[in-house]
């Protein structure tokens, strides 16, 4: 079933009109649908909606609604990832997988053996907020991460945003993720940060870094993962870790 965002002022008693351009030209256009066929939607207040169409003008779309939820589809926990982007592909894939995996939001960083230079960051970050709405409605997020402007390593462990924050650095790790969720796991609504560097790795100069602030320095283990392998596999096992805790500790 087709999934789409809307905003709640769309519906008006059983019905919804969908008259943003966007949406209209999807459906009507490339899909081709026609009255009778189902659409899911969703609206900023995570209500999602099953219905069907009932009509097609040349401006809207009204669809009628069938049922309506709360949609579950959102991790419990605010998982963000820092990482240091990388070529063409590659990047368009980290982005895309992380939204899959339910990051709330993207924080590009400059690190020092970044792939790419910062006008180039700065000229991706709407291609990348595009793939991660894109990514969102086809996964039927319940909300569309955000893709933040470009930023530091320092700018970031500086700020207060978060309640955790790790770092996986395989060459110089302390510990692993499990070790790490052993002592301290990540509870219900607390917010993580994840920060995954380059091809190249970190600098020393980020490990000192990572020192002076006390950012745990974790492994995925002992084989050497491609960064955007590191990325799905640091995001998948964190879910994991916090399913496994939430349901050990009821």
């Amino acid at each position: 079933m087709p999934h789409f965002f809307i905003k709640s002022t769309d519906k008006k008693d059983n019905e919804i009109i969908i008259s943003k351009r966007e949406n209209y030209n999807h459906i009507a256009r490339s899909l081709r649908a026609k009255t009778g066929e189902k659409l899911l939607l969703i609206d900023e207040n995570r209500m999602q909606y099953e219905t069907v169409i009932k009509n097609i003008t040349t401006k809207y779309i009204e669809a009628e609604i069938q049922k309506s939820y709360k949609s579950e589809r959102d991790l419990n926990f605010n998982l963000y990832l820092a990482q240091s982007p990388l070529r063409s592909d590659a990047q368009n894939f980290v982005v895309e997988k992380a939204t899959e995996l339910g990051v709330r939001g993207i924080y590009p960083v400059l690190t020092d053996n970044c792939a790419l230079n910062k006008s180039v960051i700065e000229k991706k970050t709407d291609k990348w907020q595009r793939i991660m709405y894109e990514a969102s409605k086809q996964c039927e997020r319940a909300v569309i991460p955000t893709c933040y402007n470009m930023t530091t390593l320092d700018k970031l462990l500086n700020s207060k945003n978060f309640d955790k924050i790790i770092a996986f650095c395989e060459r110089s790790a302390s510990y692993t993720l499990k070790q790490f969720f052993d002592k301290t796991p990540v509870r219900q609504d607390e917010s993580l940060l994840v920060i995954i560097g380059p091809e190249g790795g970190f600098s020393q100069k980020e490990f000192d870094l990572f020192d002076a602030y006390n950012i745990p320095k974790l492994t995925l283990g002992d084989l050497i993962l491609k960064a955007e392998t590191a990325v799905t596999v640091a995001l998948g096992n964190i879910i994991y870790e916090f399913e496994n805790y939430r349901k050990n500790s009821k």
